[in-house]
C-alpha cells in the first residue's frame, strides 16, 4: 500500500481581483506560495512529520512580505505589529497558540514551543515574548516589518475608527492570514495558522487565527483545518472545529463538510473567507466564498500546484 501524504497551504482569501493585479505581482505571489508549499511537501515526501511540515510551510509564508503574517504583518492603531499564531496535531490533539506578540520573526515557531515545551495552550503579549526568549527564537527590529504599501494603507485610516482586513483598498478585500495543513505517512494530521490581524486594529483585538477550534483544528479521526477570513465570524462559527464535527457526527466527507461550513453555515452569519483541509485518506480541500484565495496543495498522487482566483 502506498504511503499517503498531503499538504495544503493558504495565504489569505478575499476580493482578489485579476484586474487589480499586475502580472509581475501575480508571479511573485505564486513563487512565494510554491516555495512555502514545497518546503512542507518535501518534508512529507521524505517521511517527515506533519507538525514539522506545517511549521516549515507557514514559516516560509511568514518570511514573505506579501502576506499578512510575520514580515508582512499589518500596522495596528499604534503603528506597531501584533501577531497571532496557532498549531495543533491530530494524534493527541495537543495545541499551542500565541497572540499579540511583537517583534517575533516567526510566531508559528513560538506556537509550536508552547505546544511542546509548556503545560499551556495559549500565551499572549509580553508573557509569550518572555517565553520565546527562553528558546532563542529570533526577534527582529521594526524596520524588518516595515512594508511601504501596508504603511500607506495604515496612514490613510490611522486616526479614524476604521480598520481594514489586510491588503484591502476600498472595495478590494483580502485577508492575508497564512496557514498550512498536512497528513504525514504515519497517518498523523496537523494544522497551523499565522496572522498580523487587521490594519488599524485597537484594544488588543485578536482574531480566529490563534484560537483553537475557530481558526485552527486537527483530529486524526477526521481532518486538519486552517482558516482565513473575517476572524470575528470564524470565532462565532467555531469554523475549524465545525468541519471536523460534521465529519465525525454526521459522517460527511471532508469536501462536503467544508462546503457546508463555508458556503452555508458561515454565510448565514454573513461571514466571508475560506479554509484549507486534509483528511486521513490524503484528500485535500480548498474552500472559499470570496472572489479568490491564495492557495496551493500537493499529495502522494497530486503534483504541487498553486492558484489565486476562483
Amino acid at each position: 500500500m502506498e504511503n499517503k501524504f498531503a499538504i495544503a497551504i493558504h495565504g489569505g482569501a478575499g476580493t482578489i481581483l485579476q484586474s487589480e493585479m499586475t502580472p509581475e505581482k501575480e508571479e511573485q505571489y505564486k513563487q512565494d506560495l510554491m516555495f512555502a508549499l514545497n518546503r512542507g511537501y518535501d518534508i512529507l515526501k521524505s517521511g517527515g512529520d506533519a507538525v514539522s511540515a506545517v511549521e516549515a510551510a507557514v514559516s516560509a509564508l511568514e518570511d514573505s512580505a506579501l502576506f499578512n503574517a510575520g514580515k508582512g504583518a499589518v500596522f495596528n492603531a499604534q503603528g506597531e505589529h501584533e501577531m497571532d499564531a496557532s498549531i495543533m496535531e491530530g494524534k493527541n490533539r495537543e495545541a499551542g497558540a500565541v497572540a499579540a506578540v511583537k517583534g517575533l520573526k516567526n510566531p508559528i515557531q513560538l506556537a509550536r514551543k508552547v505546544m511542546e515545551k509548556s503545560e499551556h495552550v495559549f500565551l499572549v503579549g509580553d508573557g509569550a515574548e518572555i517565553f520565546a526568549k527562553q528558546f532563542d527564537l529570533p526577534f527582529m527590529d521594526k524596520e524588518y516589518f516595515h512594508d511601504e504599501f501596508r504603511y500607506q494603507q495604515w496612514l490613510s485610516i490611522k486616526d479614524t475608527d476604521n480598520f481594514q482586513l489586510d491588503h484591502s483598498v476600498d472595495k478590494e478585500k483580502k485577508f492575508g492570514t497564512v496557514g498550512a495543513v498536512a497528513l504525514d505517512m504515519t497517518g498523523n494530521l496537523a494544522a497551523a495558522t499565522s496572522t498580523g490581524g487587521m490594519t488599524n486594529k485597537k484594544y488588543g483585538r485578536i482574531g480566529d487565527s490563534s484560537i483553537i477550534g475557530a481558526g485552527t483544528y486537527a483530529n486524526n479521526n477526521t481532518c486538519a483545518i486552517s482558516c482565513t477570513g473575517s476572524g470575528e465570524f470564524f470565532i462565532r462559527g467555531v469554523v475549524a472545529y465545525d468541519v471536523s464535527c460534521l465529519m465525525e457526527l454526521q459522517g460527511l466527507s471532508l469536501h462536503d463538510a467544508a462546503e457546508q461550513v463555508i458556503q452555508k453555515r458561515l454565510m448565514e452569519i454573513n461571514g466571508d473567507g475560506g479554509l484549507i483541509g486534509v483528511d486521513q485518506k490524503g484528500n485535500f480541500v480548498l474552500s472559499f466564498n470570496t472572489e479568490g484565495m491564495y492557495r496551493g496543495a500537493g499529495s502522494y498522487n497530486t503534483q504541487p500546484f498553486v492558484d489565486i482566483y476562483k
